[in-house]
């Protein structure tokens, strides 16, 4: 008669020491999450922005200043913004082994977005004249969408396993709460244990 309410007690107990645990756990999430986000508005918004200028002849209109902005002079920016938004809901939806594999992908996806913002010119040496100053935020811009994507993406696969899942946390309480008031699932609970499903507790 006893055991009864020291079961209750420590059952109480376990959502108290688990709550941190939890919360430990979704912290890499939304930081990789929230990183890949930023970096899919970085290179959205480098792709918007002047990459290239010069000095071209107008003909009658004499000399004109010539841009491409970034989704022209570097068309991967957008599919690459595309693919660090798609990726974070994958990140968010999977697990295990699929994120480690997203997680591959997305530190790939990173490290060619700075390999674009690095190699496409020169940082220096620009006539006076042309939008230096937009040219060389885009391009800081791409690098920084870059890296965010690719530490989010080395997030992932750092933290596959302990980074909670979509609807995990909602699934398995439910689980549970439902064999709890199953009485068929108690019976052979107890049966399985060796107790009397009959006696009084």
């Amino acid at each position: 008669m006893s055991e009864a309410p020291e079961s209750e007690a420590a059952e109480s107990e376990a959502p108290e020491t688990t709550a941190p645990a939890a919360k430990k756990a979704k912290r890499p999430l939304w930081i990789a999450v929230v990183g890949l986000l930023l970096g899919a508005v970085a290179l959205w918004g480098s792709s918007q922005l002047v990459w290239f200028a010069e000095f071209r002849d107008g003909g009658v209109r004499g000399t004109i200043v010539y841009t491409e902005i970034g989704s022209t002079r570097a068309i991967a920016l957008i599919p690459l913004a595309l693919l660090a938004l798609a990726g974070t809901a994958g990140l968010i939806a999977t697990g295990g082994w699929p994120r480690r594999v997203l997680g591959v992908v997305l530190a790939v996806a990173g490290a060619a977005a700075v390999w674009i913002g690095v190699a496409d010119g020169p940082f220096t040496g620009f006539a006076d004249g042309l939008p230096v100053a937009q040219m060389l935020g885009a391009r800081g811009l791409a690098i920084l969408g870059g890296i965010l994507v690719a530490a989010g993406g080395l997030a992932a696969i750092k933290g596959a396993g302990r980074m909670p899942r979509l609807g995990a946390k909602y699934a398995a309480p439910g689980a549970k709460k439902r064999a709890a008031k199953d009485p068929e699932t108690e019976l052979w609970e107890a049966l399985s244990e060796g107790e009397d499903p009959t006696a009084t507790r």
